[in-house]
């Protein structure tokens, strides 16, 4: 999975993203043409916990790729060009996030000489719609030209399916806003259409701004629901402090400035929220593991995440929730308390589901 940050130049963005990578697993950042891509853990206390109780030779946290993309800058005719090069990069991301500026800073120009989180995140919204408007409309009247000299039924069933998107775009709509089924999603997913794809917004305020940060939100989304976007604000400046701190002196920061979920934590968590992930986890002696699963996957489809055999050769689940294991301390006690459970091939997997598969 890949999150992509997308903003304006001097929005924070990639103080943002140099702190999602103080927390991420070093090593595995690549860079080209200033875009970057790191793989950051995803936090989870309950894996914590259970590796304190199993004690294991190693702990794998699930994680995700963080693209960061170059910020967009004024062009020579002072308008903030978008190239076909950023859409591009833009498309190869499973959600986004906008990074947008809150914060007022005499010291650093914003590219549009005024801080504005509403315009700006009209204005991303706008060129990102226009791109797939211009697409829809090339392959509609491709597929009008192709139907009429091919008996291809996939042609016949896409038709209308890009008929119905061009019709929502044309009013200014945002296709992650449009109803659409698990058949009609399918054939829009090589497409990599850019309004589709989940958005939250990120607003980087200052330190001063913490106390009327909540009041701003608010009046944001009052003014967004057509986006269908979660707004989440953050403090570039501080996070970057927060990320570089022990976790004793990270939690006195952090209740001092009255903050009370890191950037990484809030950004990750909307994240899974957004494209409907959760986690089940996997535990011994040798390791402790978090998978990464859509929700309401069976537990044979969880099997084949582990590996493919087991997917094949799956018989039974041995299922015990995490809160379940917490309180009663052991599978043993599990089993007398009646939460240890063995479960079939089509049981819906819950977030925080311990899983030991049985297979042939």
């Amino acid at each position: 999975m890949q999150i992509g940050l997308v903003g304006l130049q001097y929005s924070g963005k990639t103080t943002l993203f140099k702190t999602i990578s103080d927390n991420g697993t070093h090593g595995s950042q690549t860079q080209k043409e200033e875009a970057s891509i790191e793989v950051v853990k995803v936090p989870d206390e309950r894996l914590n916990e259970l590796s304190k109780i199993f004690n294991p030779k190693k702990q794998v946290n699930a994680t995700i790729e963080v693209f960061d993309l170059p910020g967009l800058k004024m062009s020579e005719d002072n308008k903030v060009k978008i190239t076909s090069t950023f859409l591009s990069g833009v498309r190869n991301n499973d959600s986004l996030f906008y990074v947008i500026r809150g914060f007022k800073d005499d010291s650093v120009a914003h590219p549009m000489d005024s801080v504005n989180p509403l315009r700006d995140i009209e204005f991303l919204e706008v060129e990102f719609l226009l791109s797939d408007l211009a697409f829809l409309e090339s392959r509609l009247e491709k597929l009008k030209r192709d139907v009429l000299k091919s008996k291809d039924e996939k042609l016949k069933r896409e038709l209308p399916v890009i008929e119905k998107c061009l019709a929502h775009c044309e009013k200014e709509m945002p296709l992650r806003t449009l109803q659409l089924d698990e058949n009609e999603t399918k054939l829009l997913s090589g497409y990599q259409l850019l309004t589709i794809k989940q958005l939250a917004i990120a607003i980087n305020y200052d330190e001063n701004s913490i106390a009327n940060v909540d009041t701003e939100i608010a009046q944001l989304k009052s003014k967004l629901d057509k986006a269908h976007a979660a707004i989440i604000p953050f403090f570039a400046k501080i996070e970057l402090e927060l990320s570089q701190m022990n976790d004793e002196d990270r939690a006195a920061f952090m209740s001092d400035y009255g903050i009370k979920e890191s950037a990484l934590s809030k950004i990750l968590r909307t994240s899974y929220e957004m494209l409907g992930l959760q986690s089940f986890f996997t535990v011994g002696e040798d390791e402790c593991r978090a998978w990464t699963i859509k929700k309401n996957y069976t537990a044979q489809q969880a099997a084949g995440v582990i590996h493919t055999d087991f997917f094949n050769r799956f018989i039974r689940a041995e299922v015990v929730h995490y809160e379940d294991f917490l309180k009663h301390g052991s599978f043993n006690k599990c089993k007398e308390a009646g939460a240890w459970r063995l479960e079939g091939k089509d049981y819906i997997v819950k977030d925080g589901d311990i899983l030991n598969i049985r297979h042939s």
